[in-house]
C-alpha cells in the first residue's frame, strides 16, 4: 500500500469580513486545526482553554468553562494588549465557537464527563446570548446516533445517518451532546440568534492517514462503530468558517464529515456487510458516506479538500 502527500491548499474563498472569534477548546486535536484555518481566513481568534495553544497569531486565555463567572469574563475580555490602544473599551466578539469538552468516555468518570460537557456548554451559550453575540457554533458528535459507544454491537435504525435521525445514545458522552443540542435550541428560541451544532465525525489529522488508514482498509470492522465516517481536521476548519459566513439559519444541526467512507468497499456493499438488514432511506452514490454530509454541502457550500485518496493509495 503506497502512502503519499496530497495538496493541502484550501480552495475556500478567504473571508471578506474579519471576525473577532472566541474559540473554546482550541488547543485540542480538532480545535487546533480549526483555529489555524480561521486565522488563515483572516479572523482574529482568542483561544479559551485550560492549556494555551502555541500557534502564531492566536491569542490565549486560560479559563474553566464550568465556571460561569470565568466564561462571562472571558467573553468580555480584551484579546490582546493591542486592543488597549484605541481607548474605546473592550471590543465585542462577533462569534463564539465552542469545542471545549471531555472528548470521549473512559477518560473521566461518566458523571464528570456529563457535568463538564453539559454545564460547560450551558455556560458558554448563556454568556454569548446574554452578551449579544449573535453567532454561536458548538461541537456536537457522531456519538449522538447511538452506535459509537453503545454496549454491544448496535445497528442504526436506517442509513445513511442524517440530521433528522432520532438520536438515542446510551453513553454519558453521547448523551451530553444530545443535551447540548437541546440547550442550544432553547437559547436560540429565546434569542433568535444563529446557533449551529456540528455533529463532528471521527477527526483525522494529516499524519494519521499514513498511520491509520492502511489498517482500516485491511480490517474494515474496526470502523463499524464510527459508521465508517471521518472528518479531516482541516476540512472541519472549513466547515466552521462556512458556519461563520452563513447567517440567518437560526438553530441548525449539521453532520461534519467527509464525502466518502473510511473504507474502499462501495457504500451499498459496506452497509449490507456490516449493517445487515438496516434499511436505506435513499439511493447512495458509489462511495457516498454512510454518515451523510449532504446538508453541509447543500446548505453551507462545503467543498471537501482532503479526501483520503489524496494521501493513501490502495494500489499495492
Amino acid at each position: 500500500m503506497k502512502i503519499y502527500n496530497g495538496d493541502s491548499m484550501s480552495l475556500a474563498t478567504k473571508s471578506i469580513t474579519t471576525r473577532r472569534v472566541l474559540f473554546t477548546g482550541g488547543s485540542g486535536k480538532a480545535g487546533k486545526h480549526a483555529v489555524a484555518y480561521l486565522l488563515d481566513q483572516g479572523h482574529r481568534v482568542m483561544n479559551v482553554d485550560l492549556v494555551a495553544l502555541n500557534h502564531p497569531g492566536v491569542d490565549n486565555l486560560i479559563a474553566d468553562i464550568t465556571d460561569s463567572g470565568q466564561v462571562f469574563n472571558a467573553m468580555s475580555s480584551y484579546a490582546g494588549f493591542d486592543e488597549l490602544e484605541p481607548g474605546n473599551g473592550v471590543p465585542q466578539f462577533d462569534a463564539v465557537v465552542h469545542f471545549a469538552a471531555v472528548p470521549r468516555i473512559l477518560i473521566n468518570p461518566d458523571n464528570e464527563t456529563f457535568r463538564v460537557n453539559t454545564i460547560g456548554t450551558y455556560n458558554v451559550i448563556e454568556a454569548a446570548v446574554k452578551l449579544g453575540i449573535k453567532k454561536i457554533i458548538i461541537a456536537s458528535s457522531e456519538t449522538t446516533y447511538g452506535v459509537c459507544f453503545s454496549d454491544g454491537k448496535t445497528n442504526p435504525r436506517s442509513l445513511p445517518l442524517e440530521e433528522d435521525y432520532d438520536v438515542d445514545p446510551m453513553d454519558s458522552y453521547g448523551l451530553s451532546k444530545v443535551v447540548n443540542e437541546v440547550t442550544a435550541r432553547s437559547f436560540q428560541r429565546r434569542s433568535g440568534f444563529d446557533i449551529y451544532a456540528l455533529r463532528i465525525g471521527n477527526v483525522i489529522e494529516p499524519h494519521e492517514y499514513a498511520d491509520l488508514f492502511p489498517a482500516y482498509f485491511e480490517n474494515p470492522e474496526v470502523r463499524r462503530r464510527n459508521v465508517f465516517c471521518y472528518i479531516d481536521a482541516r476540512d472541519l476548519g472549513q466547515i466552521v468558517h462556512r458556519c461563520l459566513e452563513k447567517d440567518g439559519l437560526g438553530f441548525q444541526i449539521f453532520n461534519a464529515g467527509n464525502n466518502d467512507n473510511s473504507a474502499t468497499i462501495p457504500s451499498k456493499d459496506l452497509a449490507n456487510q456490516y449493517f445487515p438488514g438496516v434499511p436505506l432511506t435513499r439511493e447512495l452514490e458509489t462511495h457516498e458516506a454512510l454518515y451523510s454530509n449532504r446538508k453541509i454541502r447543500e446548505v453551507l457550500g462545503f467543498e471537501e479538500q482532503h479526501n483520503w485518496r489524496k494521501y493513501v493509495s490502495t494500489t499495492h
